[in-house]
Parts: structure tokens; sequence; C-alpha cells
């Protein structure tokens, strides 16, 4: 009896995980790396959005409503998600281009460095943005194609899939749209295209952390337009995979690097800095599925690793696949992530650990007496310039003083304010609470090497508790 009772739970754990492990032949992933998006795709519900394909993809596949960037900054955020490691850990603790120069450390094996080891015909189209190429030694290297080019894009994609032979591919695709470009969003050249979608500013939504003020709808009405013209090159992208015949043999996964490139998102670590899209859909994957889990961008690689069954680094990551949740919709043990932040640009230092949860959203801020920097394309845009020249106190509904001069902690009830307005971090009724956090931001710090963990032992350094001298 014992033994049939054995038998049938093992046989309905097999039927529960068979759907999201791919079996047989080691198959193809095409994973896309979009830049400086939000949470502003139609398929997690802003009506305003045109992206057709991607929420068709969602559609096919799974959409996670919980998924966090590691860090909102695009060279960190992506060495995060090609490593499996948090940015404190692998090295890249701000932007990878001259003179910046943040690079991952050469211990770290990169996602291209373990799946070439695994057989696979590895690649990179459009935005690189992380080093060095030992550590990520994609063999096709087509970072220098334009990426909103979204033609030239599909057809190097096209060449590489050819070019593969008999091989199993793992494609990485970064597109540059939404980032900024220049004074605006690189849509000035695709003008006279009459597949580009053009927004009314007058009907675009304004996020809350933003003044309500035309030159601010003027430049989301660009962002929106750039976000249409990346989702057209992600339809493009997987009508490449259908007519090679490789879509049907194909994980792919569709993440951003971090927040819309605003003040009050990008470089943060509020939700709107981290919040960010995942989707994944695949042969024998779940289709039309929303799962609620709390992930992070840690756990790409992981995934990525457990689909190929290519062997995994040879030290331990903090992530974990995704795999046997994807066919469920609110699985156990999915309930916190972490974030950790230094620099964007060499000169913004700013470090801050964070934890989120279901209920609450906790930074500590390491260097708070200083004034929080943020990118300098944030800095020269239209939105901060306004903002500068009328003398506003408000961006939104939240004050400018607390968005350039931050406490040293900062504890949010997402139950009560899911948009983080109101920090309670001294409000005696969250005291348990306060002290809760902090403990697991630290042991998760002391956990990953976090060499900023030095602040809790050293006081008098920049962002450390001063122990006061006792009275004589």
């Amino acid at each position: 009896m014992r033994f049939l009772t054995l038998l049938l739970t093992s046989l309905a754990l097999l039927v529960h995980v068979a759907p999201a492990r791919a079996q047989g032949a080691p198959k193809n992933v095409v994973l896309i790396v979009a830049d400086d998006l939000g949470l502003d795709l139609g398929c997690y519900g802003n009506k305003a959005a045109r992206t057709p394909n991607l929420d068709a993809l969602a559609k096919k596949g799974i959409r996670f409503k919980n998924a966090f960037a590691t860090v909102a900054s695009c060279s960190p955020s992506r060495a995060s998600i090609y490593s499996g490691l948090f940015t404190h850990q692998n090295g890249t603790y701000g932007l990878q281009h001259s003179p910046h120069k943040q690079e991952s450390f050469a211990w770290v094996q990169g996602l291209p460095r373990l799946l070439r080891a695994g057989g696979y015909w590895t690649g990179i189209l459009g935005k690189f943005h992380v080093g060095p190429a030992t550590v990520f030694p994609f063999e096709a290297d087509m970072s220098k194609t334009n990426a909103r080019d979204m033609p030239t894009m599909a057809k190097r994609a096209r060449e590489f899939i050819t070019e593969r032979g008999k091989r199993p591919f793992a494609l990485v695709v970064g597109f540059t749209d939404t980032h900024r470009a220049g004074k605006g969003f690189g849509n000035e050249p695709f003008a006279k295209d009459p597949a580009e979608v053009k927004f009314d500013p007058k009907t675009v939504p304004v996020p809350i952390f933003l003044p309500d003020q035309p030159e601010v709808r003027e430049e989301l009405a660009e962002y929106y337009q750039a976000m249409a013209r990346l989702d057209r090159g992600v339809g493009m992208l997987i009508d490449v995979l259908r007519e090679t015949g490789q879509l049907d043999s194909t994980l792919i996964i569709f993440v951003s690097d971090n927040g819309i490139p605003f003040p009050g998102a990008k470089t943060g670590l509020y939700g709107a800095s981290i919040h960010l899209p995942l989707l994944v859909a695949g042969p024998g994957l779940p289709q039309g599925r929303t799962n609620s889990a709390m992930v992070s961008y840690v756990d790409v690689l992981p995934t990525i690793l457990d689909w190929t069954k290519a062997k995994g680094p040879d030290y331990k990551l903090p992530g974990r696949s995704l795999l046997p949740i994807l066919g469920e919709d609110d699985p156990k043990g999915w309930d916190e992530i972490f974030a950790s932040h230094q620099f964007h640009e060499i000169t913004m230092y700013y470090p801050m650990r964070s934890i989120r949860t279901r209920k609450y959203a906790y930074i500590l801020n390491l260097a708070n007496k200083i004034e929080a920097p943020f990118a300098s394309d944030l800095w020269g845009s239209k939105t901060w310039q306004g903002i500068l020249k009328r003398g506003d106190k408000m961006m939104g509904q939240k004050s400018v003083a607390d968005f350039l001069y931050r406490p040293r902690e900062e504890l949010f009830d997402l139950t009560k304010d899911p948009d983080e307005l109101k920090n309670v971090a001294s409000d005696p009724a969250y005291k348990d609470v306060l002290l809760e956090l902090r403990g697991r931001v630290r042991a998760w710090q002391e956990a990953t090497n976090d060499p900023w963990a030095i602040l809790y032992r050293e006081p008098g350094q920049v962002g450390s508790p001063v122990k006061k001298k006792k009275k004589a």
C-alpha cells in the first residue's frame, strides 16, 4: 500500500512538472533584453500602449506579475542577468563603457561561457554593454548592429541562426529602444516610416512620481512611440524564428534592464525602478498563464541552465530555476526579492540595498548624507530641466526634496501605500517590521559577500552608523 502511494505521488509530481521542463534534445534560447522599459505593456494592463507582439507572446506563455531587476542601471542589470549574480557580487558596480569602466570579475562564469561548454552556438545582437569578453565570450558578436533598426536586427538574427550548423543556439537580443538618444528617444530617423505608431501627448498616462506638465507628456509620448517600435522588433524576431523553423524548439524570455528613463524610476530601487516585465514562452510550457511569484532577474540564468541542461558555474548561484513553477499561479516560497545599487556613472556613488516582500519595501541608503544622483541623460531631460526652471517643490505626488535627500532607511507599507509615497521607517507602529527587514538585508549581504557589509563593522565610513560617545 505504501509503495502504491509513493508511486502515485511520484506520477503526480511528474505530471505537474513535465510541461515546464525541456524534453529530449537540447533546445534553443532567445533572451530579449529591453532598454529602460517599465511595466507599460498592454499585457500588463496599460491601455495606452501599442504592444501587440509582446501581448501575443504573453498569451503564448507565462506572464510574471512580480518580476524584479536586481538594480536599475543598464550595465549592472545586464551583468546580473548574464551572470546570475547580484551586481555587488559580480563586480559590475556601474556602467561598463569608458570612462566608467565597471566590469565583472575575471572569475565570473557568464551565460555564453557556460552555454558554449554545453555545446551551444552563442550570440549577442544589439546592445552588449558588459565585459570583459573573457567573462561573456559570445561567439557571434553582433553588438555593432543599430539596435533601433528593426529590419536589420531581424536580418542579423536570421544570419546567426543559419550559421549555427547543427548546434542548438542561444541568442541574446538587446534592443536600445526605449533608451533616450540625445535629447529625444531616437524617433527622428523613423519619422516617415508608415509603421511608426505616434502618440498624442495629451492622452498618455503620467506616472504619479512625475509632474503633469507639457514637456513631461511630450517625452512620455516619445517613450511610447519607441516602445511601439521595440514591439515591432520583437515581432520581426519571432517571425524569423517561425520562418527558419525554430519557433517550436526555442525558449523565449523577455525582460527589461531597468525602469523608465525618467527621474523617480531609473537608478533607484523603488517599484518604478525595478518592478519590470518578465515573459516566458516555449515548447511544452504552459500557455496563457499569469504567475504571481516574486521572482528576481538572478533567476534567469538558472532557468536557462535548467532548460539547456548546461552545467552551471563552480560556485553557488543565488537564484533558482523558474521552470518548476511555470505551471503554477501562486507558488509557495517565492515571497521576497533583494536588490542592490552602487553607481550608474562612475561619479554617481550612492550605494543602496533593498528587500521587497508581499507587504513591504525596505531600502537602506548607505550614503544618505549626500544628494541622491541620477543618470546624466535624466538630468538633461526636458522633464527634469522643467522642474528646475519652475522651481517645483513636487514631482507628482512626491516632493523633490524627498527625491534628492533621502533618510538612511525607507520603509513602505505596500498594502496601504503601493506607490511608495509615505516612509514609515520612523513610525513606532512599524518598529518590529523595520527591525526584521533590516536584519534580513544584513543577513543577505553577509551571505552574498557584499563588500559594503563592512559598513556595519567600521563606524565612521561613509554610510555607516555613527556610534555616540558615552558621557563622562
